[in-house]
């Protein structure tokens, strides 16, 4: 990387949802951005909107991080810009619901590729960079992370992955001055809902009292990152439904659990 990069903050999933809101907000204080995710036409529409507000344009890069060496290509594309990464918003990533033994296996896999290893993938590839420039990490995990989900089993246990994966990192990169948080959110009603096959029915129920606007959840995020928090959960309901569930027997918390994604 030369001394002349300009520093970016690069936000993957961006094309829609949380990833979206993160990346207006970034914009909106005054971040130079990457936008990574697969469908440009979005990225695109994205990129001029915060422009036309009198940001500098983003970085389009219309790219599948579930592709073999995603993370190179990622790099190269920066380095071609002459971006150098400050700020790794590792929010891509999607869901599926129902029995593990009943949903597409290759398609379980594929969460656990996009979840858990391109998100490790990018930070890795990404930590010298960060370090240089004392910025940060931002992983967007759930509140799925603090507990088993069994009717989401797979998702459920990726999300552990990148709370215990940026907890640690927390630790590890503090005396560097890098940042890192872990994004907790509840329900949002983004196009993930979709995607992982939630009825609209069982969503709005499951919503009513822990349901967070996508954009609040990345202010909450933002400032977090910013703060240098560990974990971000945003919402008094969220936040109650990690402590009551860390004080739950598992024996009695896995019944219930289910039960409720069956609504879902």
């Amino acid at each position: 990387m030369t001394e002349t990069a300009r520093p970016v903050a690069v936000v993957t999933g961006a094309s829609e949802g949380i990833g979206a809101e993160l990346a207006r907000i970034f914009a909106a204080k005054g971040h130079e951005l990457a936008l990574v995710a697969r469908r440009r036409e979005r990225l695109e529409a994205l990129a001029d909107e915060i422009a036309a507000k009198g940001a500098a344009r983003p970085v389009v890069i219309d790219l599948d991080l579930l592709s073999k060496g995603a993370e190179k290509a990622l790099a190269e594309r920066l380095a071609e810009a002459g971006l150098q990464p400050q700020y790794l918003v590792n929010n891509a990533g999607f869901g599926l619901i129902g029995r593990a033994a009943e949903l597409d296996a290759a398609e379980q896999i594929d969460m656990i590729d996009l979840n858990i290893r391109a998100l490790t993938a990018l930070t890795l590839a990404f930590l010298p960079s960060l370090v240089a420039t004392k910025g940060g990490v931002l992983n967007v995990a759930s509140v799925a992370a603090f507990m088993p989900g069994p009717g989401f089993a797979v998702y459920y246990a990726t999300k552990a992955f990148v709370r215990s994966f940026s907890e640690a990192l927390y630790e590890e990169l503090k005396p560097a001055g890098v940042k890192v948080s872990c994004l907790c959110p509840g329900p949002v009603p983004t196009g993930f809902q979709a995607r992982a096959g939630m009825s609209y029915e069982g969503l709005m129920a499951a919503m009513k009292l822990a349901m967070a606007p996508a954009d609040e959840v990345a202010r909450q995020g933002y400032e977090g990152l910013m703060a240098g928090r560990r974990i971000v959960v945003p919402g008094w309901m969220n936040r109650a439904l990690i402590w009551s569930s860390a004080a739950t027997p598992r024996a009695v918390l896995l019944p219930l659990l289910a039960v409720a994604q069956k609504r879902r």
